[in-house]
């Protein structure tokens, strides 16, 4: 097991909620992207004395204390800068998409960055670029393309959560882990009444989502495969 922890999204203020105040996802993805900019270099500034002290300036997130590890907030500081140039100006890196955004993940230190405020912003910052892509797509395709290209996605999705129990994902080996298929199986079939029936799930319900573990359980890439392909969905209809 590595020092390294995949995002888990914590308490603060959902990505509906900010929109409800009619902001503009550049104006949230702005304010998430300036955070960085209120951590303390670690270098001094150009003519400054090696003595004097600096101000003091607060962090963007709260820090962990005693034995909670948080994430790296050097990493943490260096993800939104690139963030934020990638959201300004999109050809320095097209690689840097919504889906870049849930995929990254931080090492875990003492003294941190606490790790429910740090996803609760990149959860938001994903929207941002989530929103743009969904801009982009509908200027090129039009609306009508871009719903059946997200009904199709949808249709594709539920056909994988409508399979028999513990049967809708692939097995690990004899001696491996997997997760758990009882609760895939639980949170397959509430997923599929989402797309079926309109089941009140929201994105965050998605992204928070984990499993315990099991030997024989369904394999962890292609769950978390489908997991990503429903936020897709959701964000591409919102």
């Amino acid at each position: 097991m590595t020092d390294t922890a995949s995002r888990d999204d914590g308490s603060s203020p959902t990505p509906s909620e900010s929109a409800t105040t009619g902001r503009t996802p550049e104006q949230v993805a702005a304010d998430h992207f300036a955070a960085e900019e209120t951590v303390m270099p670690h270098h001094a500034a150009a003519g400054a004395s090696a003595t004097s002290e600096a101000p003091p300036v607060a962090a963007p997130f709260p820090l962990t204390s005693g034995r909670t590890k948080g994430y790296d907030t050097d990493a943490v500081t260096a993800f939104l800068e690139h963030a934020r140039v990638a959201y300004e100006d999109p050809e320095l890196d097209p690689s840097f998409t919504s889906a870049a955004v849930r995929e990254w993940s931080f090492p875990l230190t003492r003294r941190g960055y606490a790790v429910g405020a740090v996803d609760a912003a990149l959860g938001r910052i994903e929207d941002a670029f989530a929103a743009r892509e969904r801009d982009a797509g509908i200027a090129d395709a039009g609306v009508d393309a871009w719903v059946a290209a997200a009904r199709g996605s949808a249709q594709e999705i539920l056909d994988r959560l409508r399979r028999r129990d513990r049967q809708k994902f692939r097995r690990t080996g004899m001696m491996r882990f997997g997760y758990r298929v009882d609760e895939v199986d639980m949170v397959a079939d509430k997923l599929a009444a989402y797309f079926e029936s309109g089941e009140q799930v929201s994105v965050e319900q998605v992204r928070q989502i984990a499993f315990r573990m099991q030997r024989r359980g369904y394999d962890e890439a292609q769950v978390d495969a489908v997991l990503d392909a429903v936020v897709d969905v959701m964000l591409a209809v919102r």
